[in-house]
């Protein structure tokens, strides 16, 4: 699958089209970033069922800002509009491919009632 490019424009939009999304926030001048990207791309090749996609940080600092991006490579995986997952770090091939494993086994209907039961006592 084509790894998308995310900016402030589409940003919002993508994440409420999409159920799975996992978004690598980088830059051009990070080395653990361009390390990362041929495993990021090849592990997007072999998942139909998620969008991979991209923020460069040096122009969308707004989003990088919005999510308190403080070190790169960041990987963020939405599902169903909902952040289950944010870390900082380049991942091995292996332990990136376990990682969406474990991703695409989150019971969603679960989180989503933990959203709101936090919504409400905040409320």
């Amino acid at each position: 699958m084509t790894v998308v490019d995310l900016s402030k424009g589409n940003f919002e939009q993508t994440i409420q089209d999409k159920d799975f999304v996992i978004v690598d926030f980088w830059a051009p001048w990070c080395g653990p970033c361009r390390s990362f990207a041929p495993v990021y791309d090849k592990v997007s090749e072999d998942h139909d069922d998620i969008l991979f996609a991209k923020v460069n940080t040096e122009e969308e600092q707004d989003l990088a800002a919005h999510f308190q991006i403080r070190s790169i490579p960041t990987l963020m995986i939405f599902r169903k509009q909902i952040i289950v997952f944010a870390q900082p770090g380049a991942f091995p091939e292996a332990a990136f491919r376990q990682l969406l494993e474990q991703a695409k086994g989150i019971n969603m209907a679960e989180v989503h009632r933990q959203v709101e039961a936090q919504a409400q006592a905040a409320a």
